[in-house]
């Protein structure tokens, strides 16, 4: 699993390339986190290339959000595939964060 974080027309880009588990969240969360802190407020995490979050990545993500948006900014997700996509659906999280299909539509609007 790795991370790559990096800035792309104001909106600070979080790439997930493999699984969002238990071994990894602490450390995505403290590099998200940390963006916070130094005044990022738009983010976009895009899945694209991950094909797997168990429920403390979930967990992980929901903190996120909430951190983000206390600080004044927003979280959008992209690139999930389909099984990611069933599992926000079946967990309702598709209702607390917002989704598209790709990287491209998701910075559109922001």
């Amino acid at each position: 699993m790795s991370f790559k974080i990096s800035d792309v027309e104001g909106v600070t880009l979080v790439e997930v390339d493999g699984e969002l588990t238990v071994s990894n969240r602490e450390r995505f969360k403290q590099m998200v986190l940390e963006q916070v802190a130094v005044g990022e407020r738009k983010f976009l995490m895009d899945f694209g290339e991950s094909s797997y979050i168990d429920s403390t990545g979930l967990g992980a993500l929901v903190s996120l959000s909430r951190k983000i948006r206390e600080a004044g900014g927003q979280l959008r997700l992209a690139g999930l595939n389909e099984d990611l996509r069933t599992l926000f659906e079946l967990t309702k999280l598709n209702t607390v964060f917002e989704i598209a299909d790709t990287r491209a539509m998701a910075m559109s609007d922001f």
